[in-house]
């Protein structure tokens, strides 16, 4: 009954309350000297009186449209932003157009005005003033580790409301809250049929108390969805499954939008969803239906023509392209990918370039909806009424590029351009992955990092020292470690391990030196986490994974893992060999 009434159990029961002590202690001190400050209550009475008033009638209810269906009846209705005839809107970047949308459909004459979508339709002028716009994204995503404050956060205000003799279930979040389960897993064990099993079991001893606080949350707080454990990289479970394109909630069709406490939420930019990543208070404020103060930003224009060459990839692609944005400068700006290129690229290569946006410094990474994008939500199960009411309402609203028909010209802060023929194979680093070395440079590349002095160049390793050789046991064998050799190799990253090509690539690589009798040393250690378990099937079923595993490279687990230091420790003998010699630690994690 008392579950039932509070939506939560008596502190004494709860297995999580330590997480909720301290919250529970700044919310009441809040709480207590809110009632002593005397503004408080006429403030929210002007609140609640300008609300009443904003609420009587939408400032563009002239514009909201229906949207039949081909067979009749409607799927909804929309504000059309071809209805408000305004020549500046057609010139608008297709991201550009997104805040556009939100802003008019959230348009109430106190959080949002008028004056806030005339900025965004003069977008051209009004950009370069750093003008700022409130934004209503959507939709949040969270991952378990910034994602823990933020329930906890809310569970506190529940505790605070029924102190207050108020009703604690008045707490929810206002908008679809998803949080995915992927930062807790550890490579304990690796090399072994049984690892994924083994770091599963570890994974759940060590965070019993925050998954049964997690599992709490989802049941307790409305518009709250929590992925579980084992089910893979946050950012490729929100382009596989989340991501909605399309919203048709009540009647009412609005593009899919998102902020995520995860500086890769940019990876859904690829799926033509308007996403970066923002701070936990930012999140929670959008949580509880309060708008983002955003500068409107510049768009820098990046023309793609041609194709990739055989051979080169779509990590060759990024890196190519993390390089040029850097070097043009693109902080606090979107980057909005155009140009015939963008249809010989594939969502999962799209993906992948917008998933790097915080490395080459861009806000986000889009690529607008086209007909790649409908073919990866039909691949990926949505359904076909779904898909075509994306397509309808994306084109009815100016927001859908189709390459068959004349393109209109947009404008854009700035101008780039790549040629997609011209793409090398390359790596980066060794410490910055917009440090790009094209594979032919390699060798040369790294002899000059040994002799630079220390910087992100260089290591300035002592020539006399730079071929010493380390020779240890290892579990009863001969080893033997230099500079430059590698320790950890894990395929991993939200980056590159859901990319079709590029996974099963690696496993021909594994494939062809199994027949040529080449093996892993022994002393790395090796392992392999998907972004989803959808890349653990393709590869059983094309006999692929085999090769892998010959190789030492066995399934870990579906998470982040190395990518965010959860490597697990070293076999003892070769950290030792590591720091007894004097040898520095320059295993990084790479961009390969």
């Amino acid at each position: 009954p008392q579950l039932r009434r509070a939506s939560f159990p008596p502190a004494a029961s709860r297995p999580f309350a330590g997480l909720l002590r301290a919250a529970r202690v700044r919310c009441s001190s809040s709480s207590a000297a809110g009632r002593g400050r005397g503004s408080v209550a006429p403030a929210v009475a002007r609140f609640q009186r300008r609300m009443a008033v904003s609420g009587t009638e939408h400032a563009y209810s002239n514009i909201l449209t229906s949207l039949p269906k081909p067979e009749g009846g409607e799927y909804g209705k929309f504000y059309s932003l071809p209805a408000l005839n305004d020549p500046r809107i057609d010139k608008l970047p297709y991201s550009i157009r997104i805040l556009l949308e939100s802003a008019i459909r959230n348009c109430d004459g106190f959080q949002v005005t008028k004056n806030d979508v005339e900025k965004i339709i003069d977008w051209e002028n009004t950009s370069p003033k750093l003008a700022e716009i409130p934004f209503k994204p959507a939709r949040v995503l969270l991952q378990d580790f910034t994602g823990v404050p933020a329930v906890v956060d809310l569970a506190a205000m529940r505790d605070a409301l029924a102190k207050l003799g108020s009703d604690a279930n008045k707490i929810n979040p206002l908008v679809p809250v998803d949080l995915v389960i992927d930062h807790s897993v550890q490579v304990d064990v690796a090399r072994s049929s049984n690892a994924l099993q083994s770091n599963m079991e570890l994974e759940f001893t060590r965070n019993r108390e925050r998954f049964g606080f997690l599992k709490w949350g989802s049941t307790a707080f409305q518009n709250m969805l929590v992925v579980p454990p084992g089910s893979g990289i946050v950012h490729q479970v929100n382009l596989e499954y989340l991501g909605r394109v399309v919203f048709n909630t009540d009647g009412i069709m609005y593009p899919d939008s998102v902020v995520g406490t995860d500086s890769h939420t940019t990876m859904i930019d690829g799926l033509g969803v308007a996403g970066w990543g923002v701070g936990g208070i930012e999140a929670e404020a959008t949580m509880l239906g309060q708008p983002m103060s955003m500068v409107l930003p510049g768009v820098v224009g990046f023309k793609l023509t041609g194709k990739l060459r055989n051979g080169v990839t779509a990590t060759d692609l990024v890196l190519t392209v993390t390089q040029m944005l850097r070097k043009h400068g693109v902080v606090g700006k979107f980057v909005e990918f155009h140009g015939e290129g963008m249809g010989k690229l594939s969502l999962a290569d799209r993906a992948t370039i917008a998933n790097m946006s915080p490395e080459y410094g861009a806000t986000m990474g889009f690529f607008p909806v086209d007909h790649v994008t409908l073919d990866y939500l039909r691949l990926t199960g949505r359904s076909d009424e779904t898909v075509s009411m994306i397509e309808a309402y994306l084109r009815a609203n100016n927001m859908f590029v189709d390459y068959n028909e004349p393109q209109l010209e947009r404008v854009y802060s700035s101008y780039l351009a790549l040629d997609l023929d011209e793409v090398e194979p390359c790596i980066s680093g060794p410490k910055r992955p917009h440090d790009r070395v094209t594979l032919k440079d390699m060798k040369s590349d790294w002899h000059a990092c040994l002799d630079n002095k220390v910087g992100f160049k260089g290591f300035a390793v002592p020539k006399e020292q730079q071929d010493k050789v380390v020779k240890f046991d290892f579990n009863g064998q001969p080893a033997e470690l230099k500079h430059g050799s590698v320790v950890i190799a894990a395929i991993t990253s939200c980056t590159n391990t859901s990319n079709p090509s590029v996974m099963l690539g690696a496993a021909l690589v594994a494939k062809k030196a199994c027949e040529l009798g080449l093996e892993v040393k022994p002393w790395v250690k090796t392992s392999l986490a998907p972004g989803s378990g959808v890349v653990t099937k393709y590869l059983l079923k094309s006999g692929l994974q085999e090769y892998f595993n010959k190789q030492g490279f066995h399934l870990v687990g579906y998470g982040c893992t190395t990518c965010i230091g959860n490597s697990g420790e070293l076999h003892e003998s070769v950290s030792a060999a590591i720091t007894e010699n004097g040898m520095s630690r320059m295993h990084r994690i790479g961009y390969f």
